[in-house]
């Protein structure tokens, strides 16, 4: 059994950030209760994890699935409000608020308890890499985040960036997807949400809908706000000492396979899963082995401690 609330914090630029905590109804011992800081991708939000694989993460651990600026339920900052800072604060008010909450209520330990891991999907990936390299640029140590884990992401953005490449998907969607015009908007979504699920699978026809119209909810200066800078990351994978899980699927037609094999090259311990002809959303294709391999992960690097 979990318990579960909402909570929000201001971000940069007082937008406010939206997030849902879930964790064990009944307290664990602190070395067995990590937070798992889990970011979603490009116009989706937290429910794209779905409720059945956040209560099953949340049977051992403090989960925080947030929802980036400007979709779900965050607020919708001006145009210029999607730079790498205002990433890098958004998780750090969400982990600051956190760490000071009263969780008395819910009987729930504090995130500092554990350590924390961050969980990037796609475009998450990247607001990983945003927060890390802010803190390590301004002197912040990075010994409570335990590991990172990196779900079909990129790490880069930007023309040239092998840690960036997208898939056959993402390029046929843009820029139409962006588009404030809705009906070039909604072709551009609608084939797009049905390429993050792989064809032949009629069971995850709701999900594919779900991304569909979450997609379509995200305001148009939000997609396009995403896209609307450069950032390269590769110099941090060198640095970043730790274990970092790379799962991706080899018939992702969003984030090309590559991406994350680049990643995997430049890190100093990474822990590769490639899932064959799994797409986009391994967590939704297979909720159950994901999380096994989340679990699994964040239990190795407790008995590295």
């Amino acid at each position: 059994m979990s318990a579960f609330r909402l909570g929000s914090t201001r971000g940069a630029g007082d937008v406010e950030i939206a997030y849902r905590v879930s964790s064990p109804s009944a307290l664990l011992e602190p070395a067995e209760s990590s937070t798992l800081l889990l970011i979603h991708g490009w116009a989706q939000s937290s429910a794209a994890w779905g409720a059945g694989l956040l209560a099953r993460l949340a049977a051992r651990h403090r989960v925080i699935a947030l929802d980036l600026r400007g979709h779900g339920a965050s607020g919708l900052p001006d145009d210029s409000g999607y730079a790498a800072i205002d990433f890098a604060a958004d998780v750090a008010a969400v982990l600051a608020a956190e760490t000071s909450a009263d969780t008395a209520l819910f009987d729930l330990p504090a995130v500092g308890v554990g350590g924390v891991v961050p969980i990037g999907w796609s475009y998450g990936g990247l607001v990983i890499c945003d927060h890390l390299a802010h803190r390590m640029a301004h002197g912040g140590d990075l010994a409570d985040v335990r590991g990172v884990v990196l779900v079909g992401a990129i790490t880069s953005i930007g023309r040239g960036q092998a840690g960036g490449r997208v898939g056959a998907a993402m390029r046929a969607a843009l820029p139409d997807a962006c588009s404030p015009d809705p009906r070039t908007a909604i072709g551009a979504l609608g084939a797009f949400g049905t390429a993050l699920v792989p064809a032949g699978r009629p069971d995850l026809g709701a999900q594919s809908q779900l991304f569909f119209g979450t997609s379509l909810a995200t305001a148009p200066s939000a997609r396009a706000g995403l896209f609307a800078r450069t950032a390269a990351y590769d110099q941090l994978l060198r640095e970043l000492g730790m274990p970092v899980l790379v799962l991706h699927g080899t018939d992702d037609q969003v984030v090309d396979v590559s991406a994350a094999r680049h990643a995997e090259s430049l890190l100093t311990d990474p822990r590769p899963s490639y899932w064959q002809g799994a797409g986009h959303a391994p967590f939704v294709e297979d909720a159950a082995r994901f999380a096994d391999e989340i679990e699994a992960f964040v239990a190795d690097l407790g008995s590295r401690e």
